[in-house]
């Protein structure tokens, strides 16, 4: 089983190819580049470097959101393009699983915490037993303070990895009631190979669909959406005056 990873959910741009339990190639990037300018290139680059042939590929694995709305576009678009130009199936990984798996085999509960601004987070609580990720809380969306009150009513050590780390540290030093450390720099951001390595566990559980099927997940609606419904309650209000 040979797998390709996209994750541009973040502020990383990632790719990886996974053969048979292997990580063979991978790249990840977290700088001031927007992904439209770095997946493709960073595709290309890992392809030559590992003389890998698109069509050996066996499916296409993809972090499916939640995450930045254009980040999701570009990767979406990025696996639909590709799983139907190579008639390969997607694997669709929700986002926050994903950066999850980065700290496989953690004794401790693991909280990814992605920035969704305005003091809110995509979040969720997992654990690992006996190898096997379990969720206990699913990933969603959700005010900080409301996480980390679930985190104190369970009484249960936690690591917190995420670009939304570095904007909430402040609040869970003041607030998490409970053990906490935070992840290593190398296992603390989206990893395509993180999402390669659970993807496989989906692909074992015929957990794939279309190319043509495959939509991102948004988890909320984008800050233009939410600003359209508010104008649109305001309406019926306004023409009645």
């Amino acid at each position: 089983m040979k797998l390709l990873a996209l994750d541009s959910s973040g502020l990383v741009a990632s790719v990886a190819v996974v053969e048979d339990g292997n990580l063979i190639g991978e790249y990840t990037v977290n700088y001031k580049k927007t992904h439209s300018q770095t997946l493709l290139p960073m595709l290309d680059t890992v392809a030559s470097m590992i003389n890998l042939d698109l069509q050996s590929v066996d499916a296409i694995a993809i972090a499916k959101g939640p995450g930045s709305f254009t980040g999701l576009r570009i990767g979406s678009a990025t696996a639909k393009g590709l799983g139907l130009a190579l008639d390969k199936p997607l694997v669709e990984v929700p986002t926050v699983d994903g950066l999850a798996y980065n700290l496989w085999g953690a004794a401790d509960m693991v909280c990814p915490l992605m920035d969704a601004r305005r003091n809110q987070t995509y979040t969720g609580l997992y654990e690992f037993i006996d190898g096997q990720m379990h969720v206990i809380e699913a990933q969603c969306a959700v005010d900080i303070a409301q996480i980390v009150e679930r985190i104190n009513a369970l009484g249960r050590a936690v690591i917190f990895l995420g670009d939304g780390v570095p904007v909430f540290r402040p609040y869970l030093e003041e607030q998490v009631q409970v053990p906490y450390t935070f992840a290593p720099a190398h296992l603390n951001k989206q990893r395509a190979g993180a999402v390669a390595a659970l993807a496989l566990t989906y692909v074992r559980e015929g957990k794939t669909v279309s190319a043509q099927a495959h939509q991102p997940d948004y988890l909320r609606l984008s800050q233009a959406e939410r600003e359209r419904q508010e104008k649109e309650k305001r309406l019926p209000g306004d023409q009645g005056v």
